[in-house]
């Protein structure tokens, strides 16, 4: 279902939750604020991927991996890491990487040309021959001396981000002592030389110091309500992307909190236990019943029961809650599209329109071009959409000529279909 829907794309595979996106934009927009982002111009995307990582591309988009979302300690150290990653947007540090490569590269012919000219003068061979396998070796250092520079660069501009927009810098303190955690054991073997980050220790070191001076009476303010909703989240993912066995390790049949039930009622959906996930779910909702997700969750349970009804009716409630949330519109169309009652097609339609014009998606082109007869060209020119997104060319041109032989030349549907044969 549009819970967590998978969108492979540029060889990563995106999930796309209302909930996660939501809290993850609350998280990030200060900081983006503070570096200057325009409203309008933030995306934040989430990428199913096992590294505890995210990164910045283009300056607006921002990206967080879900192991650092379920592993990372809380929203301060999330914050922080999104502040770093920001700081090298603010340094420019990609524009200079390009171009101290492109120095290095220069270096390096020259040395490789100098040990060239060596043997051709009939110097001693094993001289030119010692110049030219250093080459190498001489850039790479130097480039992973500036690696190194850059980082610490951005871990003080992430702290001074953190600082203007009154968030927690010392999240960037429970970071670097998880990533110690992590990585410490391996990294005390490691030539400090021969990396492109610096050792995690100097990096707490050095965050340390810098928050000493320049935020000496920061006091943290009440994150509680925030803090809920980021374990809620955690939950939810951990409770789609992981095993069972591993969802039951973590949140126990003992754990009676609102995370642990969370997981194990997704978990449960998961392996086909729709009843033990129905009574979780109703469980929360009867705990929070102003929660949009946990009806999103029910209308899912509901629908892989085949209670139409019951499904759309938890949809509709989780969609007034909501407000404007493509996933949950294209979860309710696809449902309606199953139903076919005489006014559900319409409105599946209607829902599916709505997403797209906020959040353009693979499953919803496709749930569009259910809801059209089979007939319309209009269901031709939906599935091109969606072979499109989903980078399939060829059947995307399928379609494309396929509509455009049933609908009007003054069609919309006619002039976009028209627009996917030309890529």
């Amino acid at each position: 279902m549009a819970i967590i829907v998978s969108v492979p794309t540029w060889g990563a595979t995106l999930i796309n939750d209302t909930e996660t996106e939501r809290l993850l934009y609350e998280l990030v927009r200060p900081l983006a604020d503070a570096a200057d982002i325009a409203p309008d111009r933030l995306s934040v995307h989430i990428i199913n991927d096992n590294d505890f990582n995210a990164f910045v591309r283009g300056g607006e988009d921002v990206f967080v991996n879900t192991r650092l979302l379920t592993q990372i300690k809380n929203p301060d150290a999330l914050q922080s890491v999104i502040a770093h990653e920001l700081g090298h947007t603010i340094g420019g540090h990609m524009a200079q990487l390009s171009s101290r490569m492109d120095a290095e590269m220069k270096r390096t012919m020259l040395i490789q040309a100098l040990g060239i000219g060596l043997m051709v003068a009939g110097g001693n061979p094993s001289l030119g021959a010692g110049v030219l396998a250093g080459a190498g070796g001489v850039a790479t250092s130097s480039m992973m001396a500036f690696s190194r520079d850059e980082e610490r660069i951005a871990d003080n501009l992430g702290i001074d981000l953190m600082i203007k927009s009154n968030l927690n810098p010392n999240g960037f303190i429970t970071v670097f002592e998880q990533m110690d955690e992590i990585t410490g054991a391996m990294e005390s073997r490691i030539n400090p030389n021969r990396i492109n980050h610096p050792l995690t220790r100097e990096r707490l070191k050095n965050a340390t110091e810098y928050i000493a001076k320049h935020a000496p009476n920061y006091t943290p303010k009440s994150t509680t309500a925030r803090d809920d909703r980021y374990e809620l989240v955690r939950a939810k993912l951990i409770g789609y992307l992981d095993t069972f066995e591993n969802v039951k390790i973590k949140y126990p049949s003992t754990d009676k909190s609102d995370p642990a039930i969370y997981a194990r009622a997704i978990a449960n959906m998961r392996g086909g236990n729709l009843a033990g996930a129905g009574v979780g779910t109703r469980t929360l909702i009867s705990r929070h019943p102003d929660n949009p997700y946990f009806y999103e969750l029910l209308g899912d349970i509901e629908y892989q029961f085949g209670h139409y009804d019951t499904s759309i009716d938890a949809y509709e409630k989780s969609l007034s809650l909501a407000d404007d949330a493509p996933q949950i519109q294209t979860a309710l169309a696809l449902v309606l599209t199953e139903r076919r009652r005489p006014d559900d097609l319409p409105r599946a339609i209607e829902l599916c329109k709505r997403a797209l014009l906020t959040e353009p998606a693979p499953l919803t082109y496709w749930t569009l071009a259910r809801a059209y007869d089979e007939n319309d060209g209009r269901a031709d020119w939906a599935m091109a959409e969606y072979y499109q997104m989903m980078g399939k060319t060829k059947d995307a041109h399928r379609y494309a000529k396929l509509a455009q032989k049933k609908l009007k030349k003054t069609d919309p549907e006619y002039i976009k279909s028209s627009d996917i044969l030309k890529k």
